[in-house]
C-alpha cells in the first residue's frame, strides 16, 4: 500500500516523555531525530552535537523559554553532518526539520557552529528571528553556546511582548502622538503581512491549476487504458478474477475523477495519485491475467514517471543537489540507465522550460506522495527546495489556517559577524552571524 501520507514526514512522537527524553537517540536521520524530539520538548540537544549543551543547561533553556515568553519557539543543538541532510545548507536543513512539525512558531538550530533562527505562520514579521540570531551572537558570543542561546530567547521574549530598548514614558506631554506612532508603527507590519497572504493564496491557486493539470494527465491515461480493454473482458469465458480486476480499476478511476473535481488544495492531490496508482495496478494486473501471464508483485509505479506502470526493480539515482538513493524504475528505464542513459522523466514547463517534475517546485509534492509515499520524497525534492522553498516555508500547508503566512529563515556561523543574506523562501528573509 503506497497511500502514506506525503507531508507526513515524522518518524513518531514520543510517547509522553519528560524533557530529558527529548535527548535520548532515536532511530532515523538527524533531522527527524530532531523533529521527533521537538515534537514533544522545546529543546532537543543531539549528544554527538559539536557544541552542545548539558541537559541541566537545557532544561534551563526550556524554563528560560516559558519564564521569557518566547514561545511558540523550538531549538535544535544538531552536529554539522545533519546540513549533509539538507544539501549542506543549515538553513534549508532547519527547514527540513520545520516542515516535519508543521507548526506555526520560531525555530533555531545550532547545526555544528551555525546558527540558525527563522519563523513560519505569520509567527514573526519577515526577518526578526534572523535579526535577533545577529543581537544575540553580537552580544554573547565570547561567553559560549548557552550565554548566546539564552540573550536569543531573552530577545524574543521582548519582540513578543513589543519591548524597546528606549523604556516607558512618564506622564506628560506627547503621549498621544506616541501612541498613535506606535500604532502607526504596528500597522505598517500587518498591512505588509496582509499583502503577503494575499500573494501567497494566489500563488497557492496558480499551483493547484498546474498540478490539477498535471495530474489530469495521469486521469486521462487510465482512462484510456480502461476503454482499450473494455471490449477484452466483455469476452465470453473472460477470466473473472480479471474482470474483478478491471472492474476495481473502473472504479478506482471514477473515484479519482471526483477528488480531482473537488480538490482544492495541492495536497489534496495525493489522495487522486493514490487513487490512480491502485487503478493503475489492477489494469496490470488485468492484462496479465487475460494474457495468461503471472499478475506481477505490487510494487510502486516508476519514479521517473508512473504512467510507465509498476517498477521492475530498483537503481541508485540522485538528483541535483540529492544523495543517491534506491528509486523504483520500471523495466524499460532500469534498461537505459543501465546503458548510461538517462531515463524518461516526467517533466513538467516551468518558466518556459522543461524539467522533471521532481525539480518544478514543492507544489508536486503531494501527487508524487500519493503515488510513493512519504519516505522516499524529501531527499529527492531538495532541488526543489533549495530552488523555492518546500511544505511550510514554500508552498504552505493548504489549510486557511496558514494560508499566506510565509516563513522566513536565516543565522550565520559561529566564529564572526557576517551578512551571508541566505535566500527568499517564500517572502522570508535570511541572515545572521557566526560564533
Amino acid at each position: 500500500m503506497v497511500r502514506a501520507t506525503a507531508s507526513l514526514l515524522l518518524l513518531g512522537l514520543l510517547l509522553n516523555c519528560p524533557s530529558a527524553m527529548a535527548q535520548e537517540t532515536v532511530t532515523g536521520s538527524s533531522l527527524s531525530q530532531a523533529a521527533q524530539a521537538l515534537s514533544s520538548s522545546t529543546v532537543y540537544v543531539d549528544p554527538q552535537a559539536e557544541m552542545a549543551i548539558s541537559e541541566a543547561e537545557a532544561e534551563r533553556l526550556r524554563d528560560r523559554i516559558r519564564s521569557a515568553g518566547a514561545g511558540p519557539l523550538r531549538i535544535a543543538i544538531l552536529p554539522a553532518r545533519a546540513a549533509d541532510e539538507a544539501g549542506g545548507d543549515p538553513s534549508a536543513a532547519l527547514e527540513e526539520v520545520a516542515n516535519e512539525i508543521r507548526e506555526p512558531g520560531t525555530y533555531a538550530a545550532l547545526i555544528g557552529s551555525s546558527f540558525q533562527a527563522g519563523s513560519a505562520g505569520g509567527d514573526l514579521p519577515p526577518g526578526t528571528a534572523a535579526g535577533l540570531v545577529r543581537e544575540a551572537l553580537e552580544a554573547r558570543r565570547a561567553q559560549g553556546t548557552n550565554a548566546v542561546l539564552l540573550d536569543f530567547v531573552d530577545r524574543l521574549g521582548d519582540a513578543r511582548r513589543g519591548d524597546s530598548s528606549s523604556g516607558g514614558g512618564g506622564e506628560g506631554g506627547g503621549g498621544i502622538g506616541t501612541g498613535a506612532f506606535l500604532l502607526l508603527l504596528l500597522g505598517i507590519p500587518a498591512a505588509l503581512l496582509g499583502i503577503g497572504r494575499l500573494r501567497r493564496r494566489r500563488r497557492e491557486r496558480e499551483e493547484l491549476e498546474e498540478v490539477k493539470a498535471f495530474a489530469r494527465e495521469d486521469l486521462v491515461a487510465l482512462g484510456q487504458d480502461i476503454r482499450a480493454l473494455d471490449l477484452d473482458v466483455e469476452m465470453p469465458g473472460v477470466d473473472p478474477t480479471a474482470k474483478a480486476d478491471y472492474d476495481l480499476a473502473v472504479e478506482r478511476y471514477g473515484q479519482a475523477d471526483d477528488a480531482w473535481d473537488r480538490a482544492s488544495h495541492v495536497e489534496d492531490m495525493e489522495g487522486v495519485a493514490s487513487l490512480l496508482e491502485e487503478g493503475r495496478y489492477a489494469m496490470t494486473s488485468a492484462k496479465a491475467r487475460l494474457d495468461g501471464r503471472e499478475v506481477p508483485e505490487r510494487r510502486p509505479p516508476c519514479f521517473f514517471d508512473p504512467r510507465h506502470g509498476p517498477s521492475a526493480g530498483e537503481a541508485e539515482w540522485a538528483p541535483p543537489g540529492g544523495s543517491p538513493r534506491p528509486v523504483p524504475v520500471c523495466a524499460a528505464d532500469l534498461q537505459r540507465i543501465e546503458d548510461g542513459l538517462d531515463p524518461q522523466a516526467r517533466n513538467v514547463t516551468v518558466n518556459g522550460q522543461e524539467v522533471p517534475y521532481w525539480n518544478a517546485g514543492p507544489a508536486y509534492m503531494p501527487w508524487a506522495g500519493g503515488f510513493f509515499g512519504g519516505g522516499l520524497l524529501p531527499g529527492l525534492f531538495i532541488g526543489s527546495m533549495m530552488g523555492g522553498g518546500f511544505g511550510l516555508f514554500g508552498a504552505g500547508f493548504g489549510s486557511d489556517a496558514m494560508a499566506g503566512d510565509g516563513g522566513d529563515f536565516g543565522g550565520g556561523d559561529f566564529g564572526g559577524l557576517d551578512d551571508i543574506g541566505g535566500g527568499d523562501f517564500g517572502g522570508g528573509d535570511f541572515g545572521g552571524g557566526d560564533f
